[in-house]
């Protein structure tokens, strides 16, 4: 697949199964995450692989984590967090880590980090693979910082489901450009 279409029909996969990417598919993914426009070479983000047991570990944290925010949270909902990390074969946590410098300000750091996060989906789905960013309360919860051993320098971008696509993707609607673009002129 060339580029463009890549690009223009990247997919999210809310249903994923096995197999996920293995550690040679995983080398392309990181290598291609590696090339996000970083300005002044600071490499603000980096990954955690969640794969295997670590998956229901990632599970029984996030219900730590519910707990915590809200001691009233039922049996389900606490299942359902533990459920949540086994939607995939394997879950990269992508981190920003934010330094203190002169020139690239925090935004950039950020954005730096999505933007390896987002060339991890690309190769993910350039390889055959699919997969779906999601964040929601455990992306912000410093329980689930703690338990991925983040510094405090640290934030989760976001988690990175990645696996075989299950059942077809969801129809992407067309976008008029016009919608989102506007000729500056003076």
């Amino acid at each position: 697949m060339d580029a463009l279409t890549l690009l223009k029909s990247r997919n999210s996969a809310a249903r994923l199964c096995a197999p996920g990417p293995d550690d040679n598919a995983l080398a392309e993914i990181f290598a291609s995450a590696s090339r996000a426009p970083d300005h002044g070479r600071l490499r603000p983000w980096r990954f955690l692989l969640v794969r295997g047991d670590a998956l229901s570990a990632l599970g029984e944290l996030f219900a730590d984590a519910a707990q915590e925010r809200d001691s009233s949270v039922s049996e389900a909902d606490l299942l359902r967090c533990r459920q949540q990390p086994l939607r995939a074969p394997l879950i990269l946590v992508v981190i920003a880590c934010i330094s203190e410098h002169p020139t690239v300000p925090r935004i950039e750091q950020q954005l730096s980090a999505g933007c390896a996060a987002y060339g991890a989906l690309l190769a993910a789905e350039a390889l055959g693979y699919a997969g779906i960013w999601r964040t929601g309360a455990n992306a912000f919860d410093q329980i689930v910082h703690r338990g991925l051993d983040l510094e405090s320098h640290e934030e989760i971008s976001g988690f990175l489901y990645l696996g075989t696509r299950g059942g077809q993707s969801k129809p992407l609607p067309e976008l008029a450009q016009t919608d989102f673009m506007k000729e500056w002129r003076q």
